[in-house]
């Protein structure tokens, strides 16, 4: 007699999400069984971070014949109050939530809100949960970051310690939205192996690359529809690779039919690369009163682009706030800026400069005016270099915002807020932001983060036209794919500030 198996432990049965006015997920029915490991696939917008959201409880379905429905401890459940201790979701939206309300926490304060699933700490741990924290973060190789205040850190140390955090009131489930993003090799490999020894999880991904090896079953999204959900065989893992590398020349091949950004600036062959645009000189940089970069000395010359690379927490992200203007260097560090003399105000460099980062997609997130969230308000705000506007938009700004958002195919999310798009989508918002003032330096700081293959080959085109174009480009990234032709110098940054430079 063959044994029945055990209840699903989530199951959604034509479950719907609305937001504002169109259907994030639409119809979905889906089962989570023990011991199933899940990859979920879909472009930008296909509604995977809505699902996650949906599986743990965080969301509710729109009401209709909806039905999801929870089985832990032998008990079913319609609600997910009381089971949610059992599921643990990690999203990059939760990792931006740290920088909109500022909650610049220790990382073990951090870590310890992970066992009471707060926010901020308000249940102190006992001896024993103690213990418990200590293990998990010696575990995640967090122990000498203990005492360091969360927003201090870099971008994949940052989601390093939220993992610690879903880990440590050892779950049933995992659920992770892109948690690949952002890391360097060495983090990445640290956490395939955490995934190779956890037992129930679905990992939302775009590159293949993200898979890990021990997934069992594949979830595929299509523009909130599920159209796949099966066992993921070799041959099917096979015939994935064969679609993405299809599906990439498509989108690629757009941009030669999108003609209606005029690109005011063309490159000037005839500047001498001698000239500086901006020249570092003895520069000490710190956080959270921590030496991230010593006695640093570099000139960015017209005419060059630069890739900066280094693991995770080297000071790449904080070279290109300093190159912006969001940091300032100690006493004793010189910062010129070509056309700008000691005293002129920030704003003036910043709007000739245009910053892409992880942290401007945080600030973004904060909810601001009814009728200034939308991607129209946030595009056209890159005329100001501002975060939001504190009066309404002119025609001449709005007809730029939109052909903007036209040249990133999202003109038809023009009037959708903030959180009613994709986080990939929101990112491309922001590299449309950058453009409207068609700055002379363009600083990107992982600029593909947050991508589906089809949109990381256009971007590479987009940097690709604007170096043309006559706009110079300095880019932080992890990955030796995300380097560029049009590249031509190299800073490797490695921990304790120590830099090498070379030319490619």
């Amino acid at each position: 007699m063959s044994k029945t198996p055990d209840p699903s432990l989530i199951s959604l049965s034509h479950c719907s999400v609305k937001l504002g006015e169109h259907w994030a997920l639409r119809d979905i029915s889906f089962e989570l069984r023990a011991n199933q490991r899940w990859v979920l696939l879909g472009n930008n917008g296909a509604g995977k971070s809505v699902f996650l959201k949906l599986l743990r409880g965080d969301m509710w379905p729109t009401p209709g014949k909806e039905l999801r429905r929870y089985y832990f401890d032998g008990e079913f459940s319609d609600q997910p109050l009381g089971v949610k201790q059992h599921i643990a979701l990690l999203t990059p939206e939760r990792q931006d939530k740290y920088v909109r309300h500022d909650w610049n926490l220790r990382v073990t304060q951090v870590v310890t809100t992970g066992l009471f699933d707060e926010n901020i700490p308000l249940t102190n741990a006992t001896a024993k949960q103690q213990q418990q924290i200590e293990r998990i973060l010696k575990r995640c190789k967090l122990w000498s970051l203990r005492s360091r205040h969360f927003l201090s850190l870099s971008y994949g140390q940052r989601r390093r310690v939220l993992l610690a955090r879903m880990l440590v009131s050892k779950p049933a489930i995992l659920l992770l939205d892109e948690v690949f993003n952002g890391l360097d090799a060495t983090q990445r490999t640290f956490l395939m192996h955490i995934l190779q020894r956890e037992k129930t999880w679905i990992v939302a991904a775009h590159s293949l690359n993200d898979i890990p090896t021990n997934a069992t079953h594949i979830v595929c999204l299509q523009q909130g529809k599920l159209i796949e959900a099966d066992v993921l065989t070799r041959a099917r893992s096979k015939q994935l690779k064969s679609q993405l590398a299809e599906s990439i020349k498509p989108v690629a091949m757009n941009l030669k039919n999108k003609t209606s950004i005029h690109f005011e600036r063309g490159p000037n062959k005839k500047q001498v690369k001698a000239e500086a645009l901006i020249t570092l000189s003895n520069i000490q940089l710190y956080r959270d009163y921590r030496p991230v970069l010593r006695e640093f000395d570099w000139t960015l010359h017209r005419n060059e682009h630069w890739a900066i690379i280094g693991t995770n927490g080297s000071g790449k992200s904080s070279l290109l706030m300093t190159l912006y203007g969001d940091l300032h260097p100690a006493l004793g560090g010189n910062i010129t800026r070509a056309g700008h003399s000691k005293g002129t105000p920030i704003s003036k460099w910043k709007k000739r400069v245009a910053l892409v980062s992880p942290e401007l997609q945080a600030a973004h997130f904060q909810v601001g005016q009814v009728d200034t969230n939308t991607l129209e308000y946030i595009v056209a705000s890159g005329r100001h270099a501002s975060i939001g506007l504190t009066e309404s938009i002119s025609n001449a700004e709005r007809r730029r915002a939109h052909q903007w958002l036209a040249f990133f195919n999202l003109q038809h999310l023009a009037q959708r807020k903030v959180r009613e798009v994709s986080y990939g989508q929101l990112h491309l918002a922001l590299l449309a932001r950058a453009m409207v003032n068609q700055p002379e330096l363009l600083l990107l700081d992982e600029p593909f983060t947050g991508l589906d293959p089809q949109w990381r080959a256009f971007m590479k085109e987009v940097i690709a036209r604007l170096i043309d174009a006559g706009t110079q480009v300095v880019m932080a990234v992890h990955q030796q794919e995300d380097l560029l032709p049009k590249i031509t110098n190299m800073l490797k940054i490695e921990r304790g500030g120590k830099v090498m430079i070379r030319e490619l």
